[in-house]
């Protein structure tokens, strides 16, 4: 049996995601090309919301449909906001707290449902997500900042990466 493209991308385009938040937040890209990747994100999160529908059933997968969803909206928030008010960016947090957040909720359900050592990524990846986050809330420097963005996506990207093998291993390829 052969692995979809839901399966695998996911490895890939988290940490793609967070690395551009990372070079967001020290200031080497613009807003109009983050308007734009926030575009194409909101895109792919919203065809893999539509994409996976009838695969992301039950109470974990469907959470994670909902991560989806919501991530896809809250993705739309921020594109408009840089749309609307480049210079001010009001909303910009809401996704990027929600883009940190809203996985680790799912991580702690999905650790919850599976045995070890997966299950000890994804709780590790859910810390490192509301840690980050906290991190950068609280930053006092841009440093401190891109360290918490840093601590998020290398969580998050964990967790990925353990749920592609997990996936793997489930189907046998």
């Amino acid at each position: 049996m052969s692995r979809s493209l839901t399966d695998v991308a996911p490895a890939a385009l988290v940490p793609a995601a967070w690395a551009v938040v990372l070079t967001a937040v020290v200031g080497l890209v613009s807003p109009d090309t983050l308007f734009v990747v926030l575009a194409v994100m909101a895109s792919l999160l919203g065809a893999f919301a539509f994409g996976t529908r009838d695969e992301l059933v039950g109470p974990v997968l469907g959470l994670w449909r909902w991560v989806l969803v919501l991530g896809f909206v809250i993705t739309l928030v921020g594109a408009a906001d840089l749309a609307v008010t480049p210079a001010a960016d009001p909303t910009l947090a809401v996704t990027l707290y929600g883009w940190a957040a809203l996985p680790a909720l799912a991580l702690v359900a999905t650790a919850q449902s599976v045995d070890t050592p997966y299950s000890t990524v994804y709780l590790a990846g859910s810390m490192c997500s509301l840690a980050g986050a906290a991190t950068h809330a609280l930053a006092g420097s841009s440093v401190d900042a891109a360290v918490g963005i840093a601590v998020v996506g290398l969580g998050q990207t964990a967790a990925t990466v353990a749920a592609v093998v997990q996936n793997a291993d489930a189907s046998g390829n």
